[in-house]
């Protein structure tokens, strides 16, 4: 939906409260216009529910005001002697339009100091989980969101099994797209396998404020802008999934490239306008090695536990494959008495891969060799042609077009590339774009394959890992990365847990309130 159809269904929403409860306002003392005056409105009715006027603001506030929308009803009607079960019901299964038949039809007449207290412990108990839910998402869609590193792309910066906290008013919390969504869950309702989510209507897209943009480096978490095409799921088929931005799948990834820079992969190094990627310290990137054996093989508990060598692949008498290793564990692997030699693998310069963004013949390159590229900036402009089209066209065609409710189509006539039936010889861009990596350079699915990342994607930035938990462990005790425990996941120098100080914290607030009670009792 468009700003203008969105302000004329906010103005229909409004009419539409003024006839069901205007005359419900006057039996309250108010005056039957206040019924009509947008969020005055709902001011007034928090005065006449008897609930406080910041309740007004959740109502604004998208897939909260789907839970704060039947409380209010609900407490309308009961505000009007209208509380039993099947008011309740009734309210909720009319979407508010029982509040017409009590307003038109029914006798009724105002409680103005009806108890705010639920009768039973099951009401209490109902809203206590309604208000939870409606703070926990706040915070979940506003503040702060608990994220799982779920593959190894980032390893071995961010390890398989770190528990984190995104944090979304680093960058500014992007407000939901998606109107209508279960609360607290993304794509998919947990043991339902259903969609949680209604495809419309949409809010267009909006950041609120944050106090830094994304850095070169950063670490951050993005919405995965080609989670809708079907080639990405084994159906080369050219169809999409038509899933909004919001609830596209999460990705992790590392911030390479910024808006108006130029990329290049030499290598399996990456450069950014021609100079080398600086990356912090706690960095760590891995690259896939060969090597040859002096003579038998290699013991896996050893492996893991003194290089955090997941997979050693004979691939030829003594010859052997390392899918992922890390250049300071390289390093002393070279050590180790069974190795001959080991190699950083990396694929040649002209080698085309079919499955290297923008695809096919237009491939950039390989794994470790990526053409110079250009990554986007908002309000900078670009000359197109048949050539350079693959780089832009899901950018023009979708992420500026299609998600943006303009729809596009480019097609190539010749030697003149139209959109939707036009020529198009140059594009000023709308909006800013990223070229996103895993420091896990040969195990990762990011930028390489699949292109720029929208500023409209960014979720938040990762800042926190409260829990670690490593599958490869024996037992429960070393399953948990205790060393990893409430760390940072930005700063300078070896990650410091903050896990004993929490405990430590926690066992004096539980003594120092322990001693308080005792001494209110003791007084009382």
């Amino acid at each position: 939906m468009t700003l203008m159809q969105w302000f004329i269904f906010f103005l229909l929403v409004q009419v539409i409260h003024f006839l069901g409860t205007w005359k419900l306002y006057k039996k309250a003392g108010r005056q039957a216009w206040e019924a009509l005056i947008p969020v005055y409105n709902a001011v007034i009715l928090m005065k006449i529910i008897g609930r406080p006027w910041w309740w007004t603001i959740l109502l604004f506030i998208p897939i909260v005001n789907l839970i704060m929308f039947p409380v209010i009803w609900v407490e309308t009607a009961r505000s009007f002697g209208k509380n039993t079960t099947t008011d309740t019901l009734l309210a909720i299964a009319t979407l508010g339009f029982y509040l017409f038949y009590i307003n038109y039809a029914a006798d009724v007449s105002y409680k103005e100091d009806r108890s705010l207290v639920p009768k039973s412990a099951s009401g209490e108990w109902i809203s206590s989980i309604l208000f939870a839910v409606v703070a926990a998402t706040i915070v979940h869609t506003y503040v702060m969101q608990p994220f799982t590193i779920p593959t190894g792309s980032l390893e071995r910066t961010l390890l398989i099994g770190d528990f984190l906290f995104v944090s979304k008013f680093h960058y500014g919390a992007r407000t939901p797209m998606t109107t209508v969504s279960f609360p607290m869950v993304h794509d998919t309702i947990p043991g339902l396998g259903i969609k949680s989510y209604l495809d419309k209507p949409q809010l267009p897209y909006f950041r609120l404020p944050g106090f830094q943009d994304v850095e070169r480096s950063d670490i951050v978490v993005f919405s995965w802008p080609v989670d809708t095409v079907n080639a990405f799921y084994g159906l080369d088929d050219g169809k999409y999934y038509h899933k909004p931005i919001d609830k596209k799948s999460n990705y992790v990834k590392r911030a390479v490239g910024l808006p108006g820079d130029s990329l290049k992969v030499v290598d399996g190094k990456v450069f950014v306008n021609n100079k080398p990627l600086e990356l912090p310290d706690r960095a760590q990137l891995q690259y896939a090695y060969t090597g040859v054996s002096k003579s038998g093989g290699f013991n896996a508990s050893n492996l893991y536990n003194e290089y955090k060598i997941k997979s050693l692949q004979f691939v030829q008498g003594k010859q052997f494959f390392i899918s992922e290793l890390s250049e300071e564990n390289a390093e002393r692997f070279k050590n180790h008495p069974n190795v001959e030699s080991l190699e950083r693998y990396v694929r040649p310069q002209g080698e085309k891969e079919a499955s290297i963004f923008p695809k096919g013949s237009a491939s950039l390159g390989n794994v470790d060799q990526i053409a110079s590229v250009y990554i986007p900036k908002k309000g900078t402009s670009t000359a197109i042609t048949p050539e350079n089209i693959p780089l832009y066209k899901r950018l023009i065609e979708v992420y500026e077009g299609e998600e943006m409710g303009e729809p596009r189509e480019i097609t190539v006539s010749g030697n003149q590339v139209m959109l939707n039936g036009q020529p198009l010889t140059s594009y000023t861009f709308k909006q800013d774009y990223y070229w996103m990596m895993g420091d896990n350079r040969h195990n990762s699915e990011d930028s390489r394959f699949w292109g720029f990342v929208p500023e409209n994607h960014i979720v938040g930035k990762p800042v926190f890992i409260w829990f670690s938990w490593d599958s490869n462990g024996k037992g429960i005790m070393e399953k948990i990365r205790w060393e990893r425990l409430f760390t940072t996941v930005g700063g300078d120098g070896k990650p410091v847990s903050y896990f004993l100080y929490f405990v430590i914290a926690l066992i004096a607030y539980l003594v120092i309130s322990k001693i308080v009670k005792n001494k209110r009792a003791a007084k009382s």
